[in-house]
């Protein structure tokens, strides 16, 4: 019997939910996205340093001699981005998707800037733009940047969705494909019921993404489906047959190692949806965010915790500039984002606390126990960003 994760890529499409080069050869996916906090975790790594030493050299290049560290790793941070997506394209067949920077969720003209230009560089590379997911949070400004963008030919991933009216909207605007976070519905829901878990079929982010896409297949959107951000297998299994997963390395290794069969969940030709079309517009998308605790809480906390992996690897990419360019390092870098996530002062991280990717969270969780010690983020860092305790 072929195993989960063979079952599971006969039909879904299966991304690989990593900046790390050498798992997404292992797993052998269609497609691939990352994002500032994942690249955070693959820049620790020595044998990407010369990819990002590479993209530090020719930002200097290019903003001048006399040009602020600021000014440099801004333009490092978008280069380093492209860069890392043209490595996974070498990979994958099909697609990346790169993430315009978080702290432009809420400004539209910014957003579609900043996509444009991570399109030039990747066309700067040779790679076409139909190759290229360009991954925008899912506010309504995020939303209508997706909607000219997709208009002018750039392919867009609305990401941070866990609304229903988030979903309608992206559709209706004629987006690519949107990114529902079945995981961290399921962490609200967890949080706000005291319950300790759910069973796969009653998870409440995997009745959200089921809900989304029988909605689309009925009403004929062509918006894609990817469900991201799992917490377990059971999510996964429950969602075979939707258009695309998301799935870190720590789970596609699971699904590799289970042979027990699959059935389809979701089924593309026969949705099973008795819901009526209905129409989004700002004033409607507002009112369905505020009337839906948890997709308004869980969509703020996304933005902060995306905008702070962001500002990690920026005050990261500063230390390596001052190493390449023969300064001082940054020592703090780390005791920063520990402060960062650790919300209530007991000097660990949970999955719950952590704000930023869930690839990253796994890829310091060693010992496997869903918490982060001083040493846990320190020893995952590397000696670089080494901080003291006091």
């Amino acid at each position: 019997m072929a195993n989960l994760l063979e079952q599971l890529s006969s039909m879904t499409t299966v991304v690989a939910d990593t900046g790390d080069l050498e798992a997404i050869k292992q797993f052998t996916p269609r497609d691939a996205t990352t994002n500032p906090s994942l690249i955070l975790a693959a820049a620790q790594m020595p044998k990407y340093q010369a990819l990002i030493d590479a993209a530090l050299k020719s930002s200097r290049k290019r903003m001048g001699d006399l040009a602020a560290v600021e000014e440099v790793v801004e333009e490092a941070l978008d280069e380093i981005c492209v860069i890392f997506g043209s490595e996974i394209l070498k990979i994958v067949p099909g697609r990346v998707s790169t993430e315009v920077d978080a702290r432009l969720s809420f400004d539209t003209d910014a957003t579609i800037v900043k996509a444009k230009k991570l399109i030039e560089l990747y066309q700067e590379l040779g790679v076409r733009s139909d190759r290229v997911l360009i991954k925008i949070a899912s506010t309504w400004e995020g939303i209508k940047a997706a909607e000219v963008l997709e208009k002018e030919g750039i392919h867009c991933n609305l990401t941070l969705l866990f609304g229903f009216g988030q979903a309608v909207a992206c559709a209706e605007a004629g987006v690519t494909l949107i990114s529902p976070f079945v995981g961290r519905i399921l962490d609200w829901y967890k949080a706000d019921t005291g319950r300790d878990s759910y069973p796969g079929a009653e998870d409440p982010g995997v009745i959200s993404v089921t809900r989304i896409f029988n909605y689309f297949k009925k009403h004929g959107y062509k918006t894609e489906v990817m469900g991201a951000s799992f917490r377990n297998i059971d999510e996964i299994i429950e969602l075979a047959g939707c258009d695309l997963l998301t799935i870190s390395p720590k789970l596609l290794d699971q699904l590799r190692n289970a042979d027990e069969a699959l059935l389809r969940k979701l089924d593309a030709q026969e949705p099973t949806c008795s819901e009526a079309q209905v129409h989004i517009g700002k004033k409607e998308f507002d009112l369905m965010m505020s009337s839906d605790r948890m997709a308004s809480e869980k969509l703020g906390e996304g933005i902060r915790g995306f905008s702070k992996a962001i500002e990690a690897l920026e005050a990261q990419l500063a230390h390596r500039l001052a190493v390449v360019e023969g300064g001082a390092a940054f020592s703090h870098v780390a005791q920063e984002i520990f402060m960062l996530n650790d919300l209530d002062g007991d000097g660990c991280i949970t999955r719950e606390e952590w704000l930023g990717s869930d690839a990253v969270f796994d890829a310091l969780d060693l010992d496997h126990d869903g918490r982060l010690l001083h040493d846990d983020v320190k020893r995952g860092l590397g000696a670089a960003l080494a901080f003291s305790k006091a």
